[in-house]
């Protein structure tokens, strides 16, 4: 979402405004009519684009789920063609999540809130999405550092996630540098953590 460079949809946009406001108040604190006046448009208008307000954090749900292993995928596999180092791909990986983390931060509430609102399909599809981008993660931290067991690269994955996935929280003003400086914040905590898993193993 947050890599477009160019306008846009109004399906993009009522996604967008959706997403910020349930961050705000919650799935149940937002009307479709509130949503509408965002964009635009009249409550109503909103049943040509979406079902609902169901549909609409499905589709926010599970599209950043596909975005992030899409994104992930790509940078492997770009990285692989150029024949990179396992370091530079995990930098790689790490930036890719940041730019997610910084810039689509009502979508980490949205998740951490509303995900088990979600139909019994929709939620086993983002978590089938969230543990391949895992997995990959995965294996590219272990070809950097291959003597961590595998079980300890997964927890230090999971672990960098929840560093990196903390910026809902850091909005107090004055809190953080500015975001050139931020992202190279979280860049080499990610780093060290994984560092230190290897150090221990």
């Amino acid at each position: 979402m947050a890599t477009r460079t160019d306008a846009p949809t109004r399906r993009e946009q009522i996604l967008k405004e959706a997403a910020r406001l349930f961050a705000e108040r919650g799935f149940h604190g937002v009307g479709v009519d509130e949503i509408g006046a965002a964009v635009g448009i009249s409550g109503p208008g909103l049943y040509r684009h979406f079902a609902g307000k169901d549909a609409m954090l499905a589709e926010l749900l599970v599209g950043i789920s596909e975005s992030l292993l899409t994104g992930a995928k790509r940078r492997l596999s770009e990285a692989d063609a150029a024949g990179v180092a396992p370091e530079a791909v995990l930098d790689s990986l790490i930036e890719g999540h940041i730019d997610f983390a910084l810039d689509d931060r009502p979508l980490i509430t949205l998740h951490d809130r509303e995900l088990d609102r979600l139909r019994d399909a929709d939620r086993k599809l983002v978590r089938q999405l969230q543990r391949q981008y895992v997995e990959l993660w995965v294996g590219v931290v272990r070809r950097l550092y291959p003597d961590l067991a595998e079980p300890a690269a997964r927890s230090a994955v999971h672990s960098v996630f929840g560093l990196l996935n903390s910026t809902p929280h850091l909005t107090r003003p004055g809190s953080l540098p500015d975001r050139a400086g931020t992202a190279e914040l979280l860049h080499r905590m990610a780093r060290g953590a994984f560092a230190a898993a290897a150090a221990g193993a």
